[in-house]
């Protein structure tokens, strides 16, 4: 007996339409038992009539996921004529969201490959961040769409993090007086690095809690006053070495600082 043979057609990518015309086919008949040919980015009615000869030169079944409702009726009627088993996978489910919605389609295909693409972009960001923090290689600086700076509890890490699900890529880099920053640091364009600013009581107030949280006393240097206003003061040296831009984040919340920054890349990009 000869192999069955199935066409599968779409106006996008045709992953959805191969399938769920693989999951049906498993029913039956294993996976060498059959041949699929998948035909994507239809973009007229010669591709529709030309499979539609084929499949009945071939005794094939065709499946398809087209969007567009022009292309649909077209190819069903075609294959009426020509006796072929046709099946609209998509088509039923939009007619009837479109009853229930109460409202038109938006007749785009490969609309949910760029929701995955959106997905992919999120995670890539996100590892960025993971691979890039706290400046363990300064190589990403140089990758980066935005490079925060500030000194230790400016809350670049969770910044970092809240960016990356807006798909930027974000380095951060700590700003200590004793380590000389990575001059690729001064080599990327100011506007694309964020100094993060804070006032020396906040951040006092911020690192003794924190040493409280690791069981520790508060009157470690960390913590000292006179400390931070030197760290504080070698930031201000570094960021204006750069030229960029400054957000003061000490009574803003990330999601606050975050909303800043985008503001400021969308007028930048």
């Amino acid at each position: 007996m000869e192999k069955p043979i199935i066409y599968v057609l779409s106006d996008s990518v045709g992953e959805t339409a191969e399938f769920v015309v693989k999951a049906a086919l498993s029913q039956f008949i294993s996976d060498s038992e059959y041949t699929m040919h998948r035909i994507p980015y239809v973009a007229n009615k010669e591709v529709l009539r030309g499979v539609v000869y084929h499949a009945k030169q071939q005794g094939a079944i065709i499946g398809f996921t087209l969007v567009n409702p022009e292309f649909r009726e077209f190819l069903k009627k075609e294959a009426h004529e020509k006796n072929i088993e046709c099946i609209d996978i998509m088509g039923p489910m939009i007619e009837a969201m479109e009853r229930v919605f109460k409202r038109k389609p938006r007749m785009k295909p490969g609309l949910i490959h760029r929701l995955d693409e959106d997905y992919f972009q999120r995670i890539e960001a996100i590892e960025f961040a993971v691979r890039y923090d706290d400046g363990r290689d300064p190589r990403g600086i140089s990758k980066a769409d935005i490079i925060l700076i500030g000194v230790s509890r400016t809350s670049k890490t969770p910044l970092s993090q809240y960016l990356a699900h807006k798909r930027l890529k974000v380095a951060n880099v700590p700003i200590v007086p004793e380590v000389e920053p990575p001059p690729e640091l001064f080599r990327v364009p100011p506007y694309k690095c964020v100094g993060l600013k804070i006032s020396s009581k906040k951040l006092n107030d911020i690192r003794r809690e924190r040493l409280k949280a690791l069981g520790l006393g508060d009157q470690a240097s960390y913590a000292n006053i006179e400390r931070i206003e030197e760290e504080l003061a070698h930031f201000e040296s570094i960021v204006d070495r750069i030229g960029c831009p400054v957000i003061d984040v000490s009574n803003k919340a990330v999601e606050e600082t975050a909303n800043v920054i985008l503001n400021m890349t969308n007028k930048t990009y």
